[in-house]
């Protein structure tokens, strides 16, 4: 029988596959530039929205649902959590430059993201089959966050390690997060792709601005987000 990989797989699945190809871009570019591995998550944020598109449109597989929640995993929970240790690397060293009790220490607030990213993933996938439960907060929302602070000038390691792991508990919250409707994702995907191709233009608007529309919808989501 085989895989049979190109009968099983459709044109959504694809661009998750591309997704993966991005996230694991700005994972590996983070190690030499950091901007552009903050530009490279936020564009692989758009390639995520273009593939929910293609599969509301009827291109979604069988197999579709999981590649996306693997995807995600990879694109918004692992290279995050590598953004981060790259960041506390540059101030405190890394693997045979800094005390190896400090980098271990490095290493596991780093990974915090990825693990709450993974442990949320595997809970949706045994426990919550109602589209309606979308408890914690989206491990997308919380790569936008981290890569539009950095874009948008918030560069200390302290802060941005607080902030990631407080990302990282809060995507087992609770809280109820909305997923954003068309009135709302198009001038989103505006503003990004604007932090994406000019992050530094005109004073870092595009992405000061989309880490203020980010952190409103954290804050706010859960309770006042409007339903199309």
């Amino acid at each position: 029988m085989g895989f049979r990989v190109h009968r099983r797989l459709s044109r959504a699945d694809a661009v998750t596959l591309c997704n993966a190809v991005v996230g694991f871009a700005a994972g590996v570019v983070a190690f030499s530039d950091l901007h552009l591995a903050a530009r490279l998550v936020l564009l692989s944020v758009i390639v995520d929205a273009l593939d929910g598109i293609a599969a509301r449109n009827g291109e979604s597989s069988p197999v579709g649902p999981l590649l996306d929640s693997i995807t995600d995993v990879l694109s918004f929970g692992v290279t995050p959590s590598l953004f981060v240790y790259v960041v506390l690397r540059s101030s405190y060293g890394g693997v045979g430059e800094a005390d190896p009790l400090v980098t271990a220490g490095l290493v596991v607030i780093a990974s915090l993201y990825a693990v709450f990213s993974i442990l949320r993933t595997a809970f949706y996938t045994t426990y919550f089959e109602d589209a309606g439960e979308r408890p914690g907060m989206p491990n997308s929302l919380g790569a936008i966050l981290l890569a539009t602070a950095y874009l948008a000038g918030l560069t200390d390691p302290i802060v941005l390690a607080v902030g990631a792991s407080v990302l990282a508990v809060v995507q087992v919250s609770p809280f109820d997060y909305p997923k954003p409707g068309v009135r709302t994702v198009g001038p989103m995907g505006v503003v990004l792709f604007g932090a994406v191709v000019a992050p530094t233009a005109v004073g870092r608007a595009a992405p000061r601005l989309m880490l203020v529309i980010a952190l409103l919808f954290f804050a706010l989501g859960p309770r006042y987000y409007w339903a199309d």
